[in-house]
């Protein structure tokens, strides 16, 4: 199967967003959201941004976000993909020029072919166990097997995602990408080297069955 791609997850610190990229990580996540414990400010991710070397994406999450929001993290951050976690209408997720991925709450029972139609300019799907209006990170998975293999869009898994069992998930479903939050964690935006480096192992270890 092709590689896979990963993504990073609420990502708060400088040295985090290095040791991802370090380790082959193809983005991370930056978290606009202020109820996340995840969460950034616009100078702090700035600064997270600027020090990724080329390659390897900035992604900005927002929650059902005012435009006014977007437009003001976009004057200062140089992200380069947007990510929706609410109810955002496809009309906003389009607005600002960037390619975006629009999150699916699998564990709302959410329909992602629904998504696919709705959302059919969408640079991805991001399938999470979030029951909607979360940011995700909550550790817990949703089945798998709920995963269409006809959506026509690329598919992000995410949901309780960890070394322990990504392998597996990347075997089962044959996703574009995998995300991860705390799955790599030590404690809420403070990331582990060590299960970063184990992730992206095992996240390899899938695509060879």
């Amino acid at each position: 199967m092709a590689r896979v791609r990963v993504k990073i997850c609420g990502v708060t610190r400088v040295e985090d967003a290095l040791c991802a990229a370090r380790h082959g990580a193809d983005a991370v996540g930056l978290v606009f959201h202020p109820a996340s414990r995840r969460a950034v400010g616009a100078e702090a991710a700035a600064e997270i941004a600027r020090a990724l070397p080329p390659f390897v994406t900035a992604v900005a999450l927002f929650v059902d976000p005012e435009p006014e929001a977007v437009e003001a993290v976009l004057a200062r951050v140089p992200v380069g993909l947007l990510q929706f976690h609410g109810g955002e209408p496809p009309e906003l997720c389009r607005r600002f020029g960037l390619p975006y991925l629009k999150a699916v709450p699998m564990g709302a029972g959410a329909d992602p072919r629904e998504y696919a139609r709705r959302y059919a300019d969408a640079a991805g799907l991001l399938l999470d166990s979030h029951g909607g209006g979360r940011t995700g990170g909550s550790g817990e998975a949703f089945e798998w097997g709920r995963v269409p293999g006809d959506l026509g869009r690329p598919v992000v898994l995410a949901g309780g995602l960890h070394p322990g069992n990504v392998a597996e998930a990347v075997r089962r479903v044959r996703p574009w990408a995998v995300d991860v939050s705390s799955g790599v964690e030590s404690a809420p935006g403070v990331k582990d080297p060590a299960r970063i480096e184990a992730f992206m192992q095992e996240v390899r270890r899938g695509e060879h069955p």
